[in-house]
C-alpha cells in the first residue's frame, strides 16, 4: 500500500518519467529481500515438495522470465532490463539452499483496509482529492492530506479553495488559483494518462512472480482508446490487469457551497462504482447495459433519490422519476448473456 504517498513525499508526479524509475527501484527491493528470506527459510525448514525442476531449481529469476516470453512471443516485450541491486549473490544462495516458496510476490487490492491505515490504495493514483466514500458502514468524505498541507505551506488553504474543491469535485486543473507544478503532482486517476500507469506497472512486473491488482482508468469508454490501452499492457509484458473504472454519468447538487451552484460530475465512490468499489462494500458486477437515469445522487452530506419537482395545492412537491420502460429490442440485446444461463437481464427486472 501507498505508492501514491510514497510520490507525494518524494514530490513526484504520477505521470513522470521519475515516478516510474521508482516503481522499479522500490519493487526491485522488495523482491529481492522477499526471495532471500524465502531462500533462508528454506535453509532452516527444507525447500517446498515441487521445487525440483521448478524456475527457481533452473536458476530463473523473475526478471528472467521476461526474455522467455520474448522468444515465445517472437516480438519484443518493452520493458528494461537490469537492475540495482547485487542479484549474483541472491542467485547463489538460491541455487545452494533452494527456495521455501513456489510463490513468493503479489499486489493485491487494498482499498478498505488503506482508508483504515490512512494511506493510498496498493499501486493506484489518487482517485480523487476530494470525495465520498460508500461502504457498509456508511459514507466517509476522503481528502487528500498532501495537498491540504502543500496549499497551507502556500498560504492558499482558505473558505474560496475549499468551496473550489468541492464545485470541481477534487479537480484542480480549473481552479485558477492554485500552482502549475502543484496541478501536476496532484493528477488524479483519470486525467492521468493510461501509458503512464501501464508503464510503472511493467516496471514492477520483472521483479515480481505472480501478478498485481493494476486497475486501468478511462473517463468515457472509448474503443479505440481501450485497444491501444489493452495492446500497450500485452506489449509490456503485464500478466493481468484488474478493473476497467469509468466516471459515473450520475451529479451532484453542491449543496454547502455558496459559489457556483449548478450541477456536476458526481464524486460519490463505492457502491456507485468508484474507487475499487467492490473492496469497499459497492458492486462487482459488471457494467449493466442500460444506464439507469434514475440513480440516486448525492444532495449536499445526504444521499438522495432523483426528484422531479410538479405543481402541488401547497407550491411546489417532490415526485419520483418514474421508471424507465426499455424496448424489446432493448431488452433481447442485453438479455443474452442471462438468458444463455437461464435468468433474466437484471437491467430490465
Amino acid at each position: 500500500m501507498g505508492l501514491q504517498n510514497a510520490l507525494y513525499m518524494k514530490g513526484l508526479s504520477f505521470e513522470s518519467d521519475a515516478a516510474v524509475d521508482f516503481n522499479d527501484e522500490m519493487m526491485e527491493a522488495i523482491a529481492f529481500y522477499a526471495y532471500e528470506a524465502s531462500s533462508d527459510l528454506a535453509a532452516e525448514k527444507g525447500t517446498y515438495s515441487t521445487y525440483k525442476g521448478s524456475k527457481w531449481d533452473r536458476g530463473l529469476l523473475p526478471q528472467d522470465t521476461l526474455d522467455l516470453l520474448e522468444q515465445e512471443r517472437g516480438v519484443p516485450v518493452e520493458v528494461p532490463r537490469g537492475g540495482k541491486m547485487d542479484w549474483t549473490s541472491l542467485r547463489a544462495k538460491i541455487a545452494t539452499q533452494g527456495m521455501r516458496n513456489s510463490n513468493v510476490l503479489a499486489i493485491a487490492p487494498t482499498a478498505t483496509i488503506s482508508n483504515i491505515t490512512a494511506t493510498s490504495p496498493c499501486i493506484e493514483p489518487t482517485y480523487k482529492n476530494l470525495f465520498v466514500k460508500s461502504n457498509l458502514s456508511g459514507e466517509f468524505i476522503v481528502l487528500n492530506p498532501f495537498l491540504v498541507k502543500d496549499l497551507k505551506a502556500r498560504g492558499l488553504w482558505n473558505q474560496e479553495m475549499i468551496d473550489n474543491l468541492k464545485y470541481f469535485d477534487g479537480e484542480l486543473k480549473d481552479i485558477d488559483t492554485i500552482p502549475a507544478d502543484l496541478k501536476v503532482k496532484y493528477l488524479t486517476a483519470f486525467d492521468i494518462d493510461h501509458r503512464w500507469i501501464i508503464e510503472a506497472a511493467s516496471r514492477r512486473q520483472k521483479w515480481i512472480d505472480q501478478s498485481q491488482s493494476v486497475n486501468l482508468w478511462i473517463k468515457t469508454p472509448d474503443l479505440k482508446t481501450l485497444s491501444h490501452m489493452y495492446r500497450a499492457a500485452w506489449h509490456t509484458g503485464l500478466k493481468t490487469t484488474y478493473y476497467l473504472r469509468s466516471l459515473g454519468a450520475s451529479n451532484i447538487e453542491k449543496a454547502t457551497v455558496g459559489v457556483k451552484k449548478e450541477m456536476r460530475g458526481a464524486v460519490n465512490e463505492g457502491a456507485s462504482g468508484g474507487q475499487n468499489s467492490g473492496d469497499a462494500g459497492g458492486s462487482h458486477q459488471p457494467a449493466a447495459k442500460h444506464f439507469d437515469t434514475t440513480a440516486p445522487f448525492v444532495t449536499g452530506d445526504v444521499t438522495a433519490p432523483p426528484m422531479s419537482m410538479t405543481p402541488s395545492a401547497s407550491g411546489l412537491a417532490p415526485q419520483a422519476s418514474p421508471k424507465r420502460e426499455y424496448t424489446a429490442a432493448e431488452k433481447t440485446a442485453c438479455s443474452i448473456e442471462a438468458m444463455r444461463n437461464g435468468g433474466e437481464c437484471e437491467a430490465c427486472q
